[in-house]
C-alpha cells in the first residue's frame, strides 16, 4: 500500500504487464509435395524462378537467332540461283555435253579449244573495242554533265529526270529505234550525212561502224545514270575548298580539275569498274541491233562479243561445256578487273 500510494502521488501510472505470445500458424501441405512445400511453390507446383529462366533462355536463343532468320532468304536464294548455276557451269565446262545428251569427260579440252579458236578471239576482241569506245565518252560525258547540274540553274530537277529517262527506257526499244536511225537505206544518219556532203555508211555490215553504232546506244543509255552519281559525289564535296580556291583566284575550270576531279576520284573508280564490267557482259544491244544475224553478231561476226558467242555456243550450236567455258572465262576477265581496281586504290591510298 505504501508504495502504490508513493507512485501515485508520484504522478507515474504502473507498468502494463507483457502481452502473452501469439500461437504460430500451423504449416500447410501444398498439393502433391511435402510438408510446407506448398508455401515455396507458386501455381502448378513449379519454382517461383523457373517461369523466369524459360523466358530468358527464350529470349536469349530470339537474339541470336533472329538476324540468321532474317538474313536466311538472301542466302538460299543466293545458294539457289546464284552459287549452284555457278558450280555447275564449272562442272559443265569441264565435260562434252551436248543438248539432250551425257556429260563425257573432258578435262581442259573446252578452255584449249577457245585458245586455238579464231571465233572467241574475234570476240574477245570486240568486246573490248566496243567497251573502250563506249565506256570512255559516256563517262566523260556524264563527268561534264554532272559539273553542268552541279551549278544552280533553272529547273534543276526536271534537267536531272530528263537524263535519268534513257536509263529507265528498255534495251529492246532503245536498241529498235537505234538500228532505224542507223539503217544504211533510210536511216536519219545516213540522210544528215548526205546533206552535209558525206557518203552513206554502211552501219550494218562494216566492223567499225557497226561497233560504233553500238557503242551510241550504251552512251545513250547509261550517260545520265553516270552523270547522277557523279552529280551525288560532287554535292558532298565541302564548299570551303571551292571557296578557297575562289580566293586564290581560281577560274571555274581550274576548281574543277584541281578540287573537283581529287575529291570524287574513288567515285570515278567506281564507275570505271562498273561500267567496264557492264562492257564486258554486252547482250540485249548487239543481240537485237542485227537482227537475224543478232546472235552471231553480223554477217562476218564483226560486232559478236563474248555473250553472244556464249549463247550461240549453248543455244544454237548446243555446246553447253564449251559455252559454260566461256563463262568462266568471262568470270575470270571480271575477277581480274577487280583485281585491278583493289590495286588502283591501294596505290592511291599510299600516295595520299
Amino acid at each position: 500500500m505504501a508504495t502504490s500510494a508513493r507512485a501515485t502521488t508520484d504522478g507515474a501510472s504502473p507498468p502494463d504487464p507483457p502481452a502473452p505470445p501469439s500461437p504460430l500458424p500451423p504449416p500447410t501441405r501444398g498439393p502433391g509435395g511435402p510438408k510446407g512445400s506448398g508455401s515455396r511453390k507458386g501455381s502448378g507446383g513449379r519454382a517461383p524462378g523457373s517461369s523466369g529462366t524459360w523466358r530468358s533462355r527464350l529470349y536469349r536463343w530470339d537474339l541470336k537467332a533472329t538476324p540468321y532468320a532474317f538474313v536466311a532468304p538472301f542466302f538460299l536464294c543466293f545458294a539457289a540461283f546464284g552459287l549452284f548455276p555457278l558450280i555447275y557451269t564449272g562442272w559443265l565446262s569441264l565435260h562434252r555435253v551436248e543438248l539432250g545428251g551425257e556429260a563425257q569427260w573432258r578435262g581442259f579440252d573446252n578452255y584449249t579449244g577457245l585458245w586455238d579458236s579464231s571465233f572467241f578471239w574475234n570476240a574477245l576482241a570486240n568486246t573490248f573495242t566496243i567497251g573502250v569506245i563506249s565506256t570512255v565518252p559516256q563517262l566523260l560525258m556524264a563527268l561534264g554533265l554532272a559539273h553542268l547540274l552541279n551549278y544552280r540553274l533553272r529547273g534543276r530537277g526536271f534537267l536531272r529526270v530528263a537524263v535519268l529517262a534513257p536509263y529507265a527506257t528498255s534495251i529492246a526499244a532503245a536498241t529498235l529505234v537505234f538500228a532505224q536511225l542507223f539503217n544504211s537505206d533510210y536511216g536519219l544518219i545516213n540522210s544528215v550525212l548526205g546533206w552535209v556532203g558525206f557518203d552513206p555508211v554502211d552501219w550494218e555490215s562494216s566492223k567499225w561502224p557497226a561497233q560504233i553504232a553500238i557503242s551510241v546506244i550504251v552512251i545513250w543509255r547509261w550517260t545520265g545514270y553516270n552523270a547522277l552519281i557523279y552529280l551525288a559525289a560532287m554535292q558532298a564535296v565541302p564548299q570551303d575548298l571551292y571557296e578557297a580556291a575562289s580566293l586564290d583566284g581560281a577560274s571555274r575550270w581550274r576548281q574543277f580539275i584541281s578540287v573537283t576531279i581529287p575529291s570524287i576520284r574513288p567515285t570515278i573508280l567506281f564507275t570505271v569498274v562498273v561500267s567496264t564490267i557492264g562492257a564486258t557482259q554486252l547482250f540485249g544491244e548487239p543481240m537485237l541491233y542485227g537482227g537475224s544475224l543478232g546472235v552471231s553478231g553480223g554477217s562476218g561476226n564483226q560486232f559478236q562479243t563474248l555473250s553472244l558467242l556464249m549463247y550461240e555456243k549453248g543455244w544454237i550450236t548446243g555446246a553447253l561445256g564449251q559455252a559454260s567455258a566461256i563463262a568462266w572465262v568471262m568470270l575470270l576477265l571480271l575477277l581480274l578487273i577487280g583485281g585491278v581496281r583493289l590495286l588502283v586504290a591501294r596505290l592511291n591510298r599510299e600516295t595520299t
